[in-house]
């Protein structure tokens, strides 16, 4: 797929593109011709001080094969399979567009960093094996000659998920499904689980299900940084800015039941500089639309969902941003050191957080979503919903103390919860990496290989994805994912 869409590239680039801007494929190529110039100034005005007159190095090249949209985990794992299987080094140039190079905003740094296999469709607990493998093994993929090797921090302490009678048949039928595809996960009544954690209440639990292998929580700051130096060293791109338009073009055909419809391909994205109303186009092949929160935003921009309600062009990308809090308490008395990551019936769930007695957890509403426009915190929530359901599982909770704080966003898929992987039917070179729902940072590096795959091969290899393509929005086929903490 990739290959062909190369063959499709725009010509010789256009002229006129403003001061400031540069030809060529590279910075390297350009800081060549600085230099060239440097010393004919020089040669000159002999002893003279010369500097240039505009610094173009925060600008994004003119060209690259591949933009992707988003600087979280799920870019950069896309950024990273797509170096990691090019056929010959060096062959596609890509860049990373990130609007907050703090990532201060950003979900993958303010996440709880859990990973589990305990998901009710085949296809995330597949993705959540391969993504633990790899941090398992963080080192054989992601290290750098000279640089220090990565330690995320990994806490294999498990997930443990607890049903009432309610949930129990489903539970059951989730466990079996989950041992198939290799996860090992371990059914326990109310007596077994009162024995092996006796601070837990066990008032109106059936039956729960305990991760014995490959779950429990890392730290996603040093994922996300690892993945960011490793893909310098395999020469992929970074831009801080933000993408305000697509340039494309537009074909018609008809469909086989004689539907007219319009396909398009992208060919520019416009990139708006950081505090500057200056834009830069790159020209480019393919778009990952990896935006999180943001990504329904991003499609919209590319004409995705715009068209006819009922139709494919008027399906929308169903992908919002909804605000989480996570709150971080002392308790002295609480579960101890080898507490999992527990998750109750009633939506509240939390884990330890190292070593001081400290743990961190929420839930999330069930009434009024809390306004995304900002992420203040709302403390009020933690007393009036999460504290309560705490205390009533845990009763050590009941002297806690509330630390301190923070909000961050679901990339939330309105639709079914389940993520959005591979092309768009009707912009043809825009591919999705988004709508997990809460649990895509513990599944990127499995999502990013399969959006490789896809780009480069033009079919899923290692996990068939297809349940997770956009069509199924446009025909109304759920792939519902139940366990969404």
């Amino acid at each position: 797929m990739l290959r062909r869409a190369l063959r499709l590239r725009l010509g010789p680039c256009l002229s006129g593109r403003g001061l400031g801007t540069y030809r060529g494929g590279s910075t390297l190529d350009w800081d060549g011709k600085v230099s060239k110039i440097k010393k004919k100034f020089q040669s000159i005005f002999p002893g003279g001080a010369w500097s240039p007159l505009y610094d173009t190095s925060h600008l994004p090249p003119e060209r690259s094969d591949v933009v992707i949209v988003g600087g979280g985990v799920l870019g950069l794992s896309v950024a990273y399979w797509l170096k990691r299987l090019e056929k010959q080094q060096g062959a596609i140039q890509v860049l990373v567009v990130e609007r907050d190079h703090t990532y201060a905003r950003a979900s993958t740094v303010l996440s709880v960093g859990g990973i589990r296999q305990q998901f009710s469709l085949p296809e995330n607990v597949q993705l959540s094996l391969f993504s633990a493998e790899f941090l398992r093994n963080i080192n054989e993929y992601l290290a750098v000659v000279d640089d220090p090797p990565l330690d995320l921090q990994f806490n294999p302490s498990g997930y443990l998920l607890l049903a009432s009678e309610e949930g129990a048949a489903i539970m059951e039928r989730n466990v079996k499904m989950q041992r198939q595809e290799g996860a090992k996960v371990c059914l326990m009544s109310p007596e077994q689980l009162q024995k092996k954690f006796p601070w837990i209440n066990t008032e109106g639990v059936a039956l729960a299900s305990y991760g014995l292998e490959n779950e429990g929580w890392f730290d996603p700051w040093c994922l996300l940084q690892g993945l960011r130096r490793k893909l310098q060293s395999m020469g992929v791109l970074f831009c801080q800015g933000e993408v305000t338009r697509f340039i494309s073009s537009s074909s018609h055909m008809e469909t086989a039941s004689g539907e007219q419809v319009t396909l398009k391909r992208i060919h520019e994205v416009h990139v708006k500089m950081d505090h500057s109303q200056e834009f830069q186009p790159v020209e480019c092949a393919i778009v990952v639309n990896a935006a999180g929160a943001w990504s329904g935003q991003i499609a919209e921009l590319a004409g995705v969902g715009t068209g006819p309600p009922g139709t494919m062009q008027g399906t929308k990308l169903p992908v919002e941003p909804r605000k989480r809090y996570v709150y971080l308490w002392h308790c002295p008395q609480g579960p101890g050191l080898e507490a999992p990551l527990v998750a109750d019936p009633s939506g509240a769930y939390f884990r330890r957080e190292g070593l001081g007695n400290s743990y961190l957890g929420s839930c999330s509403p069930t009434e009024e979503e809390p306004d995304p426009g900002n992420l203040e915190v709302d403390y009020d929530f933690f007393q009036e919903k999460v504290w309560p359901r705490l205390a009533q599982r845990v009763p050590a909770f009941e002297t806690l103390k509330v630390r301190s704080a923070w909000a961050g966003y679901y990339d939330y898929n309105t639709f079914d919860q389940n993520g959005v992987v591979g092309p768009h039917p009707l912009v043809i070179n825009m591919y999705f990496a988004t709508g997990f729902s809460g649990h895509g940072l513990q599944q990127a590096p499995a999502v990013g290989r399969a959006v490789a795959e896809m780009m480069l091969e033009g079919h899923f290899q290692t996990i068939n994805l297809s349940p997770f393509l956009f069509g199924r929005f446009y025909f109304g086929e759920k792939a519902q994912e139940h366990c969404i903490l």
